[in-house]
């Protein structure tokens, strides 16, 4: 059975953008690029808001911008995947391998886990948001920017209680930390 991943930047007191938001103290440094690009290599697919798809559909077209390798490898990575929107707005897209959907459905993500062969992930704190308090993420990788930022949209949501055991953690030079959790049902 296919895992469903939520995989998300966030400051220490866990937002994925500040006030303003804002989210360039989350880039990535090489190292931890490359650290991202080993953990997205087998995901196959990718749920996403509108929002968040706007943000990573610049990963489809802007080969002149990768400057890094590590980049240009992240970019074969999520061309080759394949990318779900759900958006009640948004009624085209710019990426290829990219289809809408209206509305979150939990039915349909059961039948994903069921029949998918690769493991798949939710991205943006408010699909997440959906994911988690109806009890469908399996797993969570969560990378720590070494700042606070004091507002802003939060990576978890406020209204659901889910307990996670901790698997792996890993400490980068930059003083970011990468935490995996298993979500405990």
């Amino acid at each position: 059975m296919a895992k469903l991943i939520y995989s998300t930047i966030a400051s220490l007191d866990c937002f994925v953008e500040d006030s303003d938001g804002e989210f360039a103290w989350a880039e990535p440094t090489e190292e931890v690029f490359a650290f991202i690009n080993q953990l997205e290599r087998p995901i196959g697919t990718y749920l996403y808001g509108r929002r968040m798809y706007e943000t990573m559909v610049y990963w489809e077209s802007n080969d002149a911008d990768f400057s890094r390798s590590v980049e240009r490898e992240f970019a074969e990575i999520w061309r080759a995947a394949t990318k779900i929107v759900y958006s009640s707005t948004l009624t085209s897209t710019s990426s290829k391998r990219t289809s809408i959907e209206p509305e979150f459905n939990a039915a349909s993500i059961i039948r994903m886990k069921e029949t998918l062969s690769h493991d798949f992930s939710i991205n943006g704190a408010e699909l997440a948001s959906h994911a988690l308090r109806v009890g469908l993420v399996d797993e969570v990788q969560l990378f720590l920017m070494p700042i606070v930022v004091g507002a802003g949209k939060p990576a978890f949501p406020n209204d659901a209680h889910v307990a996670f055991e901790l698997l792996e953690q890993r400490r980068f030079a930059n003083g970011q930390v990468f935490l995996r959790y298993a979500v405990l049902k």
